[in-house]
């Protein structure tokens, strides 16, 4: 195993990259790694496609670089083609194995190989995701030295997304600690929903950070059965005894997984533009 990722693990950074040097380890405390694949069913090479005139994994960059608790972005991809795009805008790349299931393998194989504490995973499809939430979910892991995973969730209040397979629903304690994460209405209403501004549930928004250690081991755990029973990486995390830290948020990030999707990202980066 040592062979295969000392041949394809390949950084690529460019030379005016404000993050291509850092001057000590502390540069490196926080990384973001943004996974990036480009075989994607319903939009082939997404990553790659245009938002008014930028690629949308340069949009997920440029906008992961202004979180103030991140060091240095990276890309982690099995695609040369999208390695080569983000050296082309300046970034920091790195091609990965392709073989891996979920976005957080994909990121141990990069860390495993650096000096950093903590480890947050952008996802590479919400191209307005918000910088001052990616501090938010790392704030936790600083704040207090047992959390090792936080991750962040929004208010449901439209019965339609809390009953839709294709929202992640999260259900917490009291503390706001995970419980566990579905596809399904979690939790079931036993009354008939209404339209109304009351809270539901929980929408779970895909943005991590880890302990480096924790990420790694997790990685070494290998696929669990409720996560691929509910395709979610981070059931993995709780079925083995791992805590997930939430933080609650208003703030929704727009993901990319089909064209009118695409569409709709492209209307409000060209209304943002405006403004």
């Amino acid at each position: 195993m040592h062979e295969t990722t000392t041949h394809m693990l390949v950084f690529a950074v460019h030379p005016v990259a404000p993050v291509a040097q850092p001057a000590s380890s502390q540069a490196t405390t926080c990384v973001a790694i943004i996974p990036a694949r480009y075989n994607s069913t319903r939009l082939p090479g997404k990553p790659l496609l245009n938002i008014n005139g930028l690629t949308m994994i340069e949009h997920v960059y440029r906008r992961t670089q202004q979180a103030k608790s991140v060091s240095r972005v990276i890309v982690a991809t099995d695609d040369e083609r999208i390695v080569d795009t983000v050296i082309r805008f300046g970034g920091d790349a790195c091609l990965t194995r392709p073989e891996h299931t979920c976005g957080s393998d994909r990121l141990a194989e990069v860390v495993a190989t650096m000096t950093c504490e903590i480890v947050v995973n952008v996802q590479g499809d919400e191209p307005l995701i918000e910088p001052s939430l990616i501090d938010a979910v790392f704030a936790p892991l600083v704040d207090e030295p047992t959390v090792t995973i936080a991750t962040a969730r929004c208010p449901i209040t439209d019965p339609a997304e809390l009953a839709s397979p294709h929202v992640v629903k999260v259900v917490v304690d009291r503390r706001g600690e995970a419980l566990y994460f579905s596809r399904a209405p979690l939790p079931t209403h036993q009354v008939p929903l209404a339209h109304t501004d009351a809270v539901l549930g929980y929408k779970h928004i895909g943005l991590y950070a880890y302990r480096r250690k924790t990420l790694l081991e997790l990685a070494r755990l290998g696929p669990t059965p409720l996560e691929q029973c509910e395709q979610l990486e981070q059931l993995r995390a709780l079925e083995s005894g791992y805590r997930i830290t939430t933080i609650e948020t208003d703030a929704d990030p727009v993901g990319v997984d089909t064209a009118q999707d695409l569409e709709r990202v492209r209307r409000l980066v060209s209304n943002r533009t405006v403004e």
